[in-house]
């Protein structure tokens, strides 16, 4: 058991939380399951949330609020901080000021959301202590609030995500709708990847669009480590972490679009760089003949792949249309009589009727150990 567990099992049992005689049997069972005592202790019923987040807030001298009051939560707040983030740190912005934002957190211990936030929206940050139960339902009441207003919005005519995505530099979180306007302006212009690369005098984002890279945007120098941390937190992934690459994905909805993008980091002498794929399921052509292939070409291909034999390599350059011809083949031989199966890093679109394999070399799922499986599944 860690000297950390034991701990926050010694706070409890002073603040009247948990009975001393108690302690030791749930530090066992914590270390033989590989559980966190205090999950343990909520999951058994042990101890009630809201006793043991109420004892760990007044250790440290944190407010403990009972009940949250999402109606007054202003919208633009919950706009800083992207749903994926809230829900996995357990964590909601209530109120702000000039200078500060009002937080709830469900871990009085746990200073990492806190830096995290504080680096978001470039405030500091006050916590108050919350039951992860109330606050993960204040998240869910709130997104869907907010999901509704721009509903209501969009069915009025408006433009809503333009709106929304549209950069101005007084606004209070410049950085987050300088983000925003990067993926709108992508989906606009048909990019399939936006880079951020970061130079001596300043940040540089270039569009590939139709194979090309296109300069498009550029920042001040200042602003590079505030833009990857607006996307590494979208991505779910460590924004303290600079030295090694990161992987991440996010999903947003874009002008009435829902895009997949793929994250991509890898620290540079410069800084770190970022390369960002969309994919936009609803653009996606999954039939050959809208591919462009001439006549004849296409023949050979459908012949091809109905073969019941055989291997077809398909290459070319980034955003050339390796995954969506490799997609499109899939759908024309795709029929109730056969079982297809694919090993994919990653799993790009989803087929319907196909068992599709996400690669996981670091398990040990690689695509040789997955066609070796596959040869049992019957395909």
């Amino acid at each position: 058991m860690s000297f950390e567990q034991r701990y926050i099992g010694e706070i409890l049992v002073r603040r009247g939380a948990l009975e001393p005689d108690k302690l030791e049997p749930a530090l066992q069972t914590a270390a033989d399951r590989s559980l966190e005592l205090t999950d343990l202790l909520v999951a058994t019923h042990v101890v009630e949330e809201v006793k043991l987040v109420r004892a760990l807030a007044d250790e440290v001298g944190m407010e403990f609020v009972e009940k949250l009051a999402t109606e007054l939560i202003p919208e633009d707040l919950i706009d800083a901080v992207p749903i994926n983030f809230a829900r996995q740190n357990h964590v909601l912005p209530l109120t702000e000021t000039d200078d500060s934002v009002r937080v709830a957190v469900a871990n009085p211990l746990d200073p990492f959301p806190i830096d995290d936030l504080r680096i978001l929206l470039g405030k500091t940050i006050i916590p108050v202590a919350a039951s992860e139960e109330s606050i993960d339902d204040a998240i869910n009441r709130v997104y869907e609030r907010k999901d509704e207003t721009a509903l209501a919005e969009a069915k009025e005519g408006e433009e809503v995500e333009e709106l929304r995505d549209l950069i101005d530099m007084t606004d209070e979180a410049p950085v987050i709708r300088w983000v925003n306007n990067l993926f709108y302006t992508a989906v606009k212009e048909r990019a399939s990847d936006i880079h951020i690369e970061p130079t001596d005098e300043k940040v540089i984002v270039r569009y590939r669009v139709d194979g090309r890279l296109i300069p498009r945007k550029e920042a001040n120098r200042g602003f590079l480590s505030s833009i990857v941390s607006r996307v590494k937190i979208e991505a779910g992934l460590n924004i303290a972490e600079r030295r090694l690459p990161q992987d991440g994905r996010i999903t947003k909805k874009i002008a009435g679009k829902v895009v997949d993008v793929r994250v991509s980091t890898i620290p540079t002498a410069k800084g770190e760089r970022v390369v960002m794929r969309l994919l936009d399921k609803e653009q996606v052509l999954l039939n050959l003949i809208d591919l462009g292939f001439a006549r004849r070409e296409l023949d050979q291909l459908e012949g091809l792949i109905r073969r019941p034999n055989g291997i077809i390599l398909v290459t070319g350059p980034t955003g050339s249309g390796k995954t969506t011809t490799l997609y499109a083949c899939l759908n024309k031989i795709n029929t109730p009589e056969k079982n297809i199966l694919t090993a994919e890093d990653p799993v790009e679109y989803e087929l319907r009727g196909i068992g599709q394999m996400q690669v996981q070399p670091k398990i040990g799922l690689t695509f040789a150990s997955g066609m070796r499986s596959f040869l049992r599944q019957d395909p």
